[in-house]
């Protein structure tokens, strides 16, 4: 069997993803496409470690017409759905990075590409497979907690440090300009793949902008945090907390409390997972802690030696190769379109709740076509390219104004 060729857009993000095409015995990467040249050189020495032949493009067009099987989308995390739609319709597999979609739309859009197409596409939302929340979907799936309750996410990560790198210096780019919400797949993600349940109400909230981040050129509710409360349909609640606060490390975090038992992730020390089952007396049971080990495709992992997020950048990728060749284990453990959207709507729609006061917000089910019209032409979002007359403002609290001293000091610091 011939390897299948994978393209990557995005050699920022996308190189713990070239990692593993690189050495993975049934796929190989083939393309990539940067606007940045420095990064395209970091490619090329790569490949030629490798002994590779990558084609390496500028132009996305050039990229586009490039001959492969699949592509890795890793560009910036508000275009995603675009580039998706494109390809899927263009008869390429897609791996789509986070997030899956910036509007209601394209959502919409998204899973009808997905069903004309008949290609796989797949979230690679990777705190889904660090090795401790990938250990509690193990646990959830063989019943070990029973039927979840109530749950937690976290993700609190202060790149106040890196904001003038990550954003190029630049006062229009996405993460200066996006919604407090939005970025909200790395809490939540875990608890709806570990559950298999799905989301039917959200509310949203956030908090005051730090005057700090707004310094950096931050003009959104990304300045602070952002919390979504959200209901799943057995009736649990998950609360999914990520964003901007400030503490060291950072923090993944992850709650799981169910009929017979809870789980939870060391807050501290990102190997341990703590399990509790109760036995057949009320509140007596067994407690175990232990840092879990991967239970699928363990000796290919560390063959190919990709440790970005605690290896869950290889579980995307591989699990996103095994379901394009029809193998158990991808049809199982990779992310599809309608979860992936699940994942991500619920910040879209959370923002809604947050201008509304904090207000309910239902989360429609668009696997079902006879609920996606109400939704087909809903492009509201705080990107004025993609919004036009639907633009929301970018945050509901009133921001400080940037002091020209700070933004010269922001723009003085170099670029990656």
């Amino acid at each position: 069997m011939s390897k299948l060729r994978i393209g990557v857009f995005g050699a920022g993000r996308g190189k713990t993803m070239m990692s593993v095409l690189a050495k993975h015995p049934d796929a190989t990467l083939v393309a990539v496409c940067d606007k940045h040249t420095s990064l395209l050189e970091e490619v090329r020495a790569m490949a030629e470690r490798h002994g590779l032949d990558v084609a390496l493009y500028e132009d996305f067009d050039a990229f586009f017409q490039h001959d492969m099987d699949a592509v890795v989308l890793a560009n910036y995390a508000n275009e995603h759905a675009p580039y998706a739609i494109s390809f899927l319709r263009s008869g390429r597999h897609v791996l789509s990075e986070v997030l899956p979609c910036e509007t209601m739309a394209q959502a919409v859009e998204l899973i009808e590409a997905v069903e004309e197409s008949g290609k796989v596409y797949a979230y690679a939302e990777n705190y889904c497979y660090m090795q401790q929340t990938f250990e509690m979907w193990r646990r959830y799936e063989n019943g070990d907690v029973g039927e979840v309750q109530y749950a937690e996410g976290e993700y609190i990560h202060d790149c106040s440090s890196r904001w003038p790198h990550l954003t190029w210096n630049d006062p229009n780019h996405w993460r200066n300009r996006m919604f407090s919400t939005f970025y909200c797949t790395h809490s939540l993600g875990p608890i709806l793949a570990m559950t298999r349940r799905r989301p039917v109400q959200v509310v949203g909230f956030e908090t005051p902008p730090h005057p700090g981040m707004v310094a950096l050129g931050c003009q959104s509710g990304i300045a602070g945090g952002a919390v979504e409360m959200v209901t799943l349909d057995n009736g649990a609640v998950v609360k999914s907390i990520h964003g901007t606060l400030k503490r060291e490390p950072s923090s993944v975090n992850f709650q799981l409390y169910g009929l017979t038992g809870m789980m939870e992730t060391a807050r501290f020390d990102r190997t341990k997972l703590t399990v509790y089952k109760e036995g057949e007396n009320f509140c007596e049971g067994q407690l175990d802690e232990y840092a879990p080990s991967p239970f699928i495709a363990s000796d290919l992992m560390h063959k190919i030696g990709v440790k970005g997020h605690s290896g869950s950048d290889f579980f995307a990728t591989h699990f996103f190769i095994e379901k394009i060749l029809g193998r158990p284990d991808g049809e199982k453990y990779s992310i599809d379109v309608y979860s992936a959207v699940d994942m991500g709507i619920c910040g879209i729609l959370a923002y809604r709740s947050v201008l509304n006061g904090n207000a309910p917000v239902r989360v429609p089910n668009l696997r079902n076509k006879e609920e996606r019209d109400a939704y087909r032409n809903d492009h509201a979002c705080t990107n004025p390219a993609v919004a036009k007359e639907q633009l929301l403002p970018l945050t509901p609290h009133t921001m400080p104004e940037i002091p020209p001293e700070m933004a010269a000091k922001a723009a003085r610091v170099p670029r990656d």
